[in-house]
C-alpha cells in the first residue's frame, strides 16, 4: 500500500503559468496560496495570472489558431496527439491523483480509481470520435451542391470549478481541442495543480505551443479578464449562478462571445410509495448527496418522498450516512473526504442554524476532526427532515453533505414539489411501475433524470441543465456543437444541361 502522506510530502508540483508552451511566473510576480483541506496546511504558492498574463495567453492562443498548426491539422494528427495525452495521464496516474486529493480533499481512492481514469477516458473518447464524424450535404436542386461543414470557433476559454477539477477540465478541453480550437484553461484557484501537470503532459504528447494555455488566478481578476477579452470566441464555464451571469454580462459588454454555462443544482430524488427496494434506494440517496462531501453539482440534495415510506427510508438513509468512512483523503480506507476550503466549510455549517430557525429536524451536521489531524475541513453527513420545500433549506444550494427531506402524497404532488426549484440539473424517480416512471421522468424539469438509480454517468451521454442550472451540454457528441460553427458552402453547378 502506498504511503500517500509521504508521497505528498515529496511532491514538488509545478506552480507557474503555462503560456506558449513554457512555464512562466506571472508578469507581476503575484501568487496565491494553495491550502490542503485535509489539514489546513499551506501546500504551495501558485502564480496568479493578471490582466497582462491573460492578454498574452489569449493572443498566443489566437496566433496558434490562425497559424493552422492545430486548427487545420489533419484529424488523424489531432487524434494521435490526444490519444498520447490520454496515455500519459494514465502513466502519471499516481501523481495526478495525489494532486487532486491534496487540492480538493477528494479521497485518494476515488482520485486514483475514478477521477484520473475518467478524465483520461474522456480525452481518448473525443480523440477516437474525430474520424467518425461526417459533415452534411443539403438536399439542393440539381443545379447546386451545398456542403454543411463544421469549423472550430477559435479561442475557447474554459473556466472550471474546484469540486472535480480534472474530470470537468477534460469535459471541456477534450471536445474543444479535438475540434481544432485553441484553449485557455483557467482552473479554480483552490485546485490548480493538476491542470498545470496536465499542461506539461499535453506538451509532451505533442500539442503545439499556444494551443493549450493554463492560467491559474483569482476569479475576479483572471476570470473577468478572460470574459471581457475581445479575442476570446467562447466561454465554457462551470460554477456558481452569480459568476455565470457575470460571464454573460462580460460577453455582452465585449465582443458578444458565445457562453455555455453549467451552474449547479438542487436535484430531487423523488421516491414513490411503490418503490421496490428501500435498501437500494437508501444507499443511492445517501451516496448521491454524501459522495465527495456533497460537493457535486447534480448531487441529490433533496429527498422528495411519499409519506407512506418516509419514516423507514429516512432511517435507512441516516444509517448509510453513519456507516461511511469519513477521514483523511490520503488514507485509502476513506470514503468521504473534506470540504474544499475554510470558507466553504463555514458556509455549509451555517445552514444548521438556518434549519433550526425554519423548524427543521437536524441529524448530524457537526464538524469533526479525524484522529491524527488537528485541523482540516470535515463535516459529518447531515439530514434535514420535515423541510418546507419553499424555505432556504429546500431551495438554496448548500454544496455540502446535506440532504433536505420533504414529504409528499403521491406522484402528482411529488412532481410538483420536485419541480419547485430555480434549478434543473438532475433528478430521479423511484417506482416499480414502468408507466409511472415514464410519465414522471417526462414531467420532471431536469437535464438528466434517472429511474431507480442515481448518479450513473458516462461520456457517451450529454450533461447539463435547464432553468438556472445553465445552458449548453458537456459530454457526448453533442459537446462538439459547443465548440464548432456550421459553414454552408453553396456551389453552383450551372443551369440547363447536366454536362
Amino acid at each position: 500500500m502506498t504511503d500517500w502522506i509521504a508521497a505528498a510530502a515529496a511532491l514538488r508540483p509545478e506552480t507557474r503559468l503555462f503560456i506558449d508552451g513554457a512555464f512562466t511566473p506571472a508578469a507581476d510576480g503575484a501568487t496565491f496560496d494553495t491550502i490542503a483541506p485535509r489539514d489546513g496546511s499551506l501546500f504551495a504558492e501558485v502564480s496568479a495570472a493578471g490582466d497582462e498574463d491573460i492578454d498574452r495567453a489569449v493572443r498566443g492562443a489566437a496566433t496558434a489558431f490562425e497559424s493552422g498548426v492545430w486548427s487545420r491539422a489533419d484529424r488523424r494528427t489531432r487524434q494521435r496527439v490526444l490519444l498520447r495525452l490520454s496515455e500519459l495521464m494514465l502513466e502519471n496516474l499516481d501523481e495526478l491523483a495525489l494532486l487532486e486529493s491534496i487540492d480538493s480533499g477528494h479521497p485518494i481512492g476515488d482520485s486514483r480509481n475514478v477521477d484520473v481514469p475518467n478524465a483520461a477516458r474522456t480525452i481518448r473518447w473525443y480523440a477516437e470520435a474525430l474520424d467518425k464524424i461526417y459533415d452534411e450535404i443539403a438536399p439542393t436542386p440539381e443545379s447546386a451542391l451545398a456542403l454543411v461543414t463544421r469549423e472550430p470557433l477559435g479561442v475557447v476559454a474554459a473556466v472550471v470549478p474546484w469540486n472535480y477539477p480534472l474530470i470537468i477540465t477534460a469535459w471541456k478541453i477534450a471536445p474543444a481541442l479535438a475540434a481544432g480550437n485553441s484553449v485557455v484553461l483557467k482552473p479554480a484557484e483552490l485546485t490548480s495543480l493538476s491542470a498545470l501537470k496536465l499542461a506539461g503532459l499535453a506538451a509532451e504528447a505533442g500539442l503545439p505551443a499556444g494551443v493549450l494555455q493554463v492560467v491559474p488566478g483569482i476569479g475576479r481578476v483572471a476570470g473577468q479578464a478572460l470574459g471581457r477579452h475581445p479575442r476570446v470566441d467562447k466561454i465554457a464555464f462551470t460554477g456558481s449562478p452569480a459568476v455565470g451571469r457575470g460571464f454573460l454580462t462580460y460577453a455582452g459588454e465585449s465582443n458578444g462571445k458565445q457562453v455555455s454555462l453549467e451552474l449547479g443544482g438542487k436535484s430531487a430524488q423523488l421516491v414513490l410509495a411503490d418503490v421496490e427496494d428501500l435498501d437500494a434506494c437508501a444507499s443511492a440517496v445517501a451516496w448521491g448527496i454524501f459522495y465527495n462531501a456533497g460537493q457535486t453539482c447534480h448531487g441529490g440534495s433533496r429527498l422528495v418522498v411519499d409519506a407512506r415510506v418516509h419514516d423507514e427510508l429516512v432511517e435507512k438513509v441516516i444509517a448509510v450516512g453513519a456507516s461511511l468512512v469519513l477521514g483523511d483523503p490520503l488514507d485509502e480506507s476513506t470514503q468521504i473526504g473534506t470540504i474544499a476550503s475554510a470558507v466553504q466549510l463555514e458556509r455549509v455549517l451555517s445552514y444548521t442554524a438556518v434549519a433550526q430557525s425554519e423548524g427543521v429536524t437536524v441529524s448530524g451536521g457537526e464538524r469533526i476532526r479525524p484522529t491524527g489531524l488537528a485541523e482540516g475541513y470535515y463535516v459529518e453527513p447531515t439530514v434535514f427532515d420535515h423541510v418546507d420545500n419553499t424555505g432556504r433549506i429546500g431551495q438554496e444550494e448548500i454544496f455540502g453533505p446535506a440532504l433536505s427531506v420533504t414529504t409528499v402524497d403521491g406522484p402528482e404532488e411529488g412532481v410538483r414539489v420536485a419541480n419547485e426549484s430555480a434549478y434543473g440539473l438532475a433528478a430521479s424517480v423511484w417506482t416499480s411501475d414502468l408507466r409511472t416512471a415514464h410519465r414522471v421522468a417526462r414531467d420532471l424539469r431536469a437535464g438528466t433524470v434517472w429511474v431507480n438509480t442515481f448518479d450513473v454517468a458516462d461520456v457517451i451521454t450529454p450533461f447539463g441543465g435547464v432553468k438556472q442550472s445553465g445552458s449548453g451540454r458537456d459530454r457526448s457528441l453533442h459537446a462538439f456543437d459547443s465548440y464548432t460553427s456550421l459553414k454552408t458552402t453553396w456551389i453552383d453547378l450551372g443551369r440547363g444541361s447536366r454536362y
